[in-house]
């Protein structure tokens, strides 16, 4: 579904908040609220939130990786490894 057609006054969605609240589980593609002409409002069920949420965390994750092999501050895996059998071993 195509966002513009995802596009409502506020007033729409005082009057029609239950209904709204319904699609939203349906459709699975977030509602835009604007007030006085402006994009104000995104809302969206609460199954794609989460789903939202988890993809920002794990984005968090793989950027701070990323973040922590430009500082040199990454091994390699084989050497963590070794380490980690030696370790156990003593």
């Amino acid at each position: 579904m195509k966002l513009s057609h995802q596009i409502k006054p506020i007033s729409y969605l005082k009057a029609h908040a239950a209904e709204v609240a319904r699609n939203l589980g349906k459709q699975g593609a977030p509602l835009v609220i604007t007030q006085n002409g402006e994009a104000k409002l995104v809302v969206q069920d609460i199954e794609s939130f989460e789903k939202t949420e988890e993809t920002l965390a794990l984005l968090k994750i793989l950027a701070l990786g990323n973040r922590q092999i430009e500082q040199g501050k990454a091994q390699p895996a084989a050497e963590v490894l070794k380490r980690l059998h030696k370790n156990r071993g003593a």
